[in-house]
């Protein structure tokens, strides 16, 4: 059985409308990739209305779904909450000290045996793709979590939940995960649009963006010439 990856999210949501943006939605679907088939992720501290808008878009994953050939077998589980990280923890009879949050001030490195039972539960305080960062991972350090870092190097939110799931379930220590960081995406010869973070590189030598981000980055760089 695979670890539980809790997204406390953290970005403005009214409880009226939808106020996932675009971005954080391919963000928020990738981690089902990254976090792979045996995995959980949890999503909380959302709106109603958020909440309500991820089930729709997500309405095929939350249960475990039989095997098949389909891709969907090979993502995770997930969930929409609207009690924030604390309650979850409460309901699910899971202690403060099997969660780690990953923390950026963290003191000590994510290794390969934190992945050895001593945690349940990897915790992050989306959206950590600030650039520059505004530390809202401040607001979950004061509960007394043990945490951990992943590297000097500011990381997006999915990004970040794939690293900890190759350290911690795959055993691939920290400094031997292929990384690119601030890399410049082209669209065609003359747009082109540099990341300011770091990301996981594919195969293919190419960071691993959520499918529809570079569609979606393209989008806005015309919007910006738009008049």
């Amino acid at each position: 059985m695979g670890f539980t990856y809790v997204i406390e999210h953290m970005e403005e949501d009214e409880e009226t409308t939808k106020a996932i943006p675009p971005w954080v939605e391919l963000e928020y679907a990738h981690m089902r990739t990254l976090a792979g088939p045996d995995a959980h992720v949890q999503f909380t501290s959302l709106s109603q209305s958020s909440c309500d808008y991820l089930e729709s878009v997500f309405a095929s994953s939350h249960s475990p779904l039989p095997p098949s050939s389909s891709s969907q077998d090979r993502k995770a589980q997930v969930s929409f909450h609207r009690e924030r990280v604390m309650q979850r923890m409460l309901s699910s009879s899971i202690p403060l000290d099997k969660v780690c949050l990953l923390d950026p001030k963290a003191e000590k490195e994510l290794a390969t045996e934190d992945g050895d039972g001593r945690f349940e539960w990897f915790l992050f305080g989306g959206i950590l793709g600030d650039d520059p960062p505004r530390d809202r991972t401040s607001e979950l350090r004061v509960r007394g979590f043990p945490t951990r870092h992943l590297g000097p190097v500011q990381m997006t939110t999915d990004t970040a939940l794939g690293v900890t799931r190759l350290v911690v379930q795959d055993r691939i220590p920290l400094k031997e995960i292929p990384y690119i960081d601030q890399p410049t995406i082209r669209f065609n010869a003359k747009e082109s649009v540099e990341m300011p973070f770091r990301y996981i590189s594919d195969d293919t030598k190419e960071p691993r963006l959520p499918p529809g981000m570079k569609e979606l980055l393209q989008e806005d760089l015309n919007k910006t010439f738009d008049f």
